[in-house]
């Protein structure tokens, strides 16, 4: 069934709402059976396991997994909640869902999100909040015309030192910041393959074209799925999308970055089905409104992953904490901040010393909640029934999260070997010519008894494409299987 046909039959009967009580949940049209939210899991296998524990005290209605092996330990977690493989059939038959934890692959972000929204369903989404740069746009839009209230699950965003960070950023403690540096040791997965070649039957627990969904047909394997799907350019978005809604949130956040104008990236091989092994990226942001203690110039930010780390300012001393599991370093006129992921154990230095910054703003914190928990998630859940804005809404992860998935149409079309013009009000690389080709590596599939000469020799062979093309199709993807937002 078409998305809008869908849309039409399942919410006929619930999108004439007009007075809610106080003590509904807010923008719904029901008071539920106690103080408690209603909640749907759909992809809880994974990650979605952790954000379904982390919403303690609230009814787990309803269950969705396209993989019931997989599954099988959340079910047996909440054995009253019903179970279902297809979330569409869950919306349709279900009608006392309140709000929706997805954390599917991010290929189908979007298309679950964009249905329950229009459903009504408060949405708490994994991050990266979608594959591409067009479906982050469309869930921004959408959640502001819905009006539901929504989360992106980078859990980091709730944590004490993302918001000290920006307080001395904001401050003017650094001086300004024209120099900003990000990275990862992840994948942590493998990255960098050509599809595999043995052909394996489907488990019977497993709907194979729900996993799919909107991403071109292939023949299962279990290097797709469980968890390894993050790898491969079809599914995931790499060791970007899944640490740079973590990582990069600390600049964003603290620098009020926005939307770059121009990107760039070189990376170990690239080929046409998998992310690369490493990569950098940078991007570059033009000048922001200053704040009343720090002005915001032109800066780069470079992301780096697989293991690069920028180089170490040399009167640094040994224990600035550059941890090569992630980090971040921001430069300033005035002076350096170092830290480790989320902004965690930061210092600041001044030629070279320590120094103890004076801060003279103050930023809200997400605090604790009364019953425990995850503070993002029970953000989200004590937002759904107030009706207030969390932390990480879609109005400031959906451009957040542009931003980062960004990075990966800068890798895959590097092989143009020039900086990217971005015109993001109209989502496009505005200097590419119509005749213009890019060269991506095409991998023989793998096999562990293919191992003569000749396959070696010719196991890397080189695919050129419409350059133009492509990055359209990469910032807005065709979608298959009769699938469409």
């Amino acid at each position: 069934m078409k998305r809008r046909q869908f849309i039409r039959n399942a919410g006929s009967a619930g999108m004439a709402l007009s007075i809610v009580p106080n003590i509904a949940v807010s923008g719904l049209g029901h008071i539920p059976p106690s103080d408690k939210l209603n909640i749907a899991g759909i992809g809880i296998g994974g990650k979605g396991k952790v954000n379904l524990n982390n919403m303690v005290g609230q009814n787990i209605v309803a269950l969705c997994d396209c993989d019931f092996e997989y599954a099988k330990p959340v079910f047996k977690t909440y054995p009253k909640a019903k179970t279902y493989k297809d979330f569409r059939e869950m919306l349709d038959k279900q009608k006392d869902i309140d709000a929706v934890m997805i954390a599917t692959p991010d290929h189908t972000h979007a298309t679950s999100a964009a249905v329950a929204m229009d459903l009504r369903k408060h949405v708490y989404l994994q991050k990266p909040l979608t594959h591409s740069v067009w479906e982050s746009r469309y869930l921004t839009n959408k959640a502001k015309s819905t009006g539901v209230v929504t989360q992106m699950g980078n859990e980091g965003h709730s944590s004490d030192t993302v918001y000290e960070v920006a307080e001395i950023v904001q401050s003017g403690c650094l001086g300004e910041v024209r120099e900003a540096h990000v990275w990862t040791n992840r994948p942590i997965w493998r990255q960098g393959m050509p599809k595999p070649l043995t052909e394996v039957k489907i488990p019977n627990t497993l709907d194979w074209d729900l996993f799919i969904g909107p991403a071109k047909m292939r023949k299962y394997n279990p290097e797709y799925h469980p968890w390894i799907w993050r790898g491969w350019w079809d599914f995931g978005t790499g060791a970007l999308g899944d640490m740079g809604c973590h990582l990069l949130d600390v600049p964003n956040h603290s620098l009020k970055l926005g939307q770059p104008i121009a990107f760039q990236a070189s990376s170990s091989l690239v080929n046409t089905e998998s992310a690369p092994v490493s990569a950098k990226v940078t991007y570059k942001f033009p000048a922001r409104e200053s704040l009343p203690y720090v002005d915001l110039p032109e800066l780069e930010l470079t992301w780096y992953d697989g293991g690069l780390m920028p180089a170490r300012p040399f009167d640094m001393p040994n224990d600035a904490p550059m941890d090569p599991g992630g980090g971040l370093m921001l430069v300033g006129s005035e002076a350096t901040l170092i830290s480790r992921a989320y902004g965690s154990n930061w210092k600041v230095y001044k030629n070279g010393e320590e120094i103890q910054p004076e801060t003279k703003v103050e930023i809200d914190r997400v605090e604790d909640h009364p019953l425990g928990g995850g503070r993002h998630e029970m953000e989200f859940v004590e937002c759904c029934k107030t009706g207030k804005i969390p932390s990480s809404s879609f109005a400031y992860s959906g451009p957040f999260n542009e931003m980062v998935v960004m990075g990966n149409l800068a890798v895959r079309m590097q092989s143009l070997q020039k900086t990217l013009l971005w015109d993001s009000e109209n989502m496009k690389v505005t200097n590419i010519s119509a005749d213009e080709k890019l060269r991506t590596a095409k991998l023989l599939p793998f096999s562990s008894d293919i191992v003569t000469r000749k396959v070696e020799q010719d196991a890397q062979k080189w695919e050129s494409w419409n350059a133009q093309e492509m990055c359209e199709e990469w910032i807005k993807h065709e979608y298959h299987n009769g699938w469409e937002l």
